[in-house]
């Protein structure tokens, strides 16, 4: 891979994601050297400043979203070869293949643990096998918006939630518990303030932070991750199509 050929690709990809945000108000901006009538222009003075007032708005934008469409890229890529497995094994695969996976993790902690950490990894696990199915199942249904607002969502606490659960009782996972005590405080001290007082003063009185507290946690970090991660995959889609994808992978070798 070329430098020239990794700043030709970075030029595409910024001018495609500039253009789609000038098409959100002036017509016939993206790939428009592809169409009979060319891209449009401003004809009148008080368009012209429109058009560039817009387009300057644009830049700061985009810059912004730059990164985001690379990471919306890499996940696609990733999405992309879970979604043919999935397609190959089908539903009733996904969930078989989840349960080998996390009744392995189940019969470790069966071993490993005392009762309460068996019967919390087993549950977790279960939670998990049931997620994988339900992710497959909106996955399969089609359509955008049901996969990012129920597809990924699933899929995030499929891949989750069992290993979080198993690291509240093995010391020899006890980062994952560091980590996750750094990150409630940081929602505590630093998101939860001010309108938000409130919430932090009711989980901090209600809730210590152990046990099911934190599985809930990443359940819900997990959700809106997954809606997240959705998101980019749609700006990639929508900046960067299959098409345009294979043009930019050809002029980076």
């Amino acid at each position: 891979m070329s430098e020239g050929g990794i700043v030709d690709g970075i030029r595409v990809d910024v001018v495609r994601l500039h253009e789609t945000w000038m098409e959100l108000v002036f017509p016939r901006q993206r790939t428009a050297v592809h169409r009979v009538l060319g891209k449009w222009k401003p004809r009148t003075r008080a368009d012209e400043l429109k058009y560039y007032l817009w387009g300057a708005l644009g830049v700061p934008l985009v810059a912004v979203l730059y990164p985001l469409l690379l990471v919306g890229v890499a996940v696609r890529f990733n999405a992309r070869r879970f979604d043919s497995a999935s397609t190959r094994l089908g539903v009733v695969g996904v969930v078989v293949l989840a349960a080998l996976v996390w009744g392995l993790l189940t019969a470790a902690a069966r071993i490993r643990f005392d009762e309460a950490g068996f019967v919390a990894v087993a549950a977790a696990s279960t939670v998990a096998v049931v997620s994988a199915g339900l992710a497959a199942v909106f996955k399969r249904a089609g359509g955008r918006a049901t996969t990012v607002a129920f597809a990924y969502p699933f899929a995030m606490n499929a891949v989750f939630l069992p290993p979080v659960v198993a690291a509240l009782y093995d010391p020899a996972l006890g980062v994952v518990i560091e980590r996750s005590t750094e990150l409630a405080e940081f929602f505590r001290d630093d998101v939860f303030v001010g309108p938000l007082d409130p919430v932090s003063d009711y989980l901090s009185d209600r809730f210590d932070f152990e046990g099911v507290v934190v599985a809930l946690m990443w359940f819900c970090i997990a959700t809106p991750l997954g809606w997240l991660l959705g998101l980019l995959v749609t700006l990639a889609n929508l900046v960067r199509p299959k098409s345009v994808e294979e043009q930019v992978e050809a002029e980076q070798t």
